[in-house]
């Protein structure tokens, strides 16, 4: 496969996530674009709530030192994130928070976070798509001093919008995953 690695980010771990449903159609795109795509669940790097007492009396969490390589490993990033209460879950929010923490002795702090381009998407049930959740993400990524792309994808009516092996079936759909995955993967390889 050519172009840049890409990692894709789940913010969901719920059972028929929409989310992790839009996440497994952005891997195909990206498969189909010819680019590696590694798709990971963030159940795989449990984190107790952000606490700096806890950073100072126990270090960080090796889960948070691993999820930071992970990102650090990819040129590219997407980040697939369910609306919870007009924002972003506390589950994407505690990651970011941990990862934003970790710093190799040869980096600089949150360093990880500008040496790669970021890509956001959400898709909910409603007719907004999780636009809200999307720019409470973007504010936080680029408080982070993330370069996110400027294509991003708000899937409305999420209920309606696979067909039966789990693929966005409305042309609109399909063609704002596309332009994002190209954006993200031309962006990724300029930072290379």
């Amino acid at each position: 496969m050519a172009g840049p690695k890409i990692l894709i980010i789940p913010g969901s771990l719920r059972t028929g996530s929409h989310n992790v449903k839009l996440a497994a159609a952005a891997a195909y795109a990206f498969a189909q674009a010819d680019v590696q795509a590694t798709r990971i669940s963030l159940a795989d790097f449990p984190l107790p709530i952000y606490d700096a007492d806890l950073q100072a009396r126990s270090g960080i969490p090796k889960h948070a030192i691993n999820l930071k390589r992970m990102i650090g490993a990819h040129r590219g990033v997407l980040i697939v994130t369910p609306e919870y209460n007009a924002s972003v879950p506390a589950l994407v929010k505690n990651a970011i928070d941990w990862v934003s923490r970790v710093q190799d002795p040869h980096e600089t702090r949150g360093q990880v976070f500008r040496e790669r381009a970021f890509a956001i998407a959400s898709a909910s049930e409603s007719r907004l798509g999780g636009a809200r959740a999307l720019a409470a993400l973007r504010l936080i990524l680029s408080a982070c001093h993330a370069m996110v792309i400027p294509n991003q994808l708000a899937l409305s009516f999420a209920g309606q919008a696979y067909d039966d092996m789990d693929r966005l079936k409305h042309f609109a759909d399909i063609e704002a995953l596309t332009a994002m995955v190209r954006q993200l993967i031309e962006t990724s390889d300029r930072m290379t």
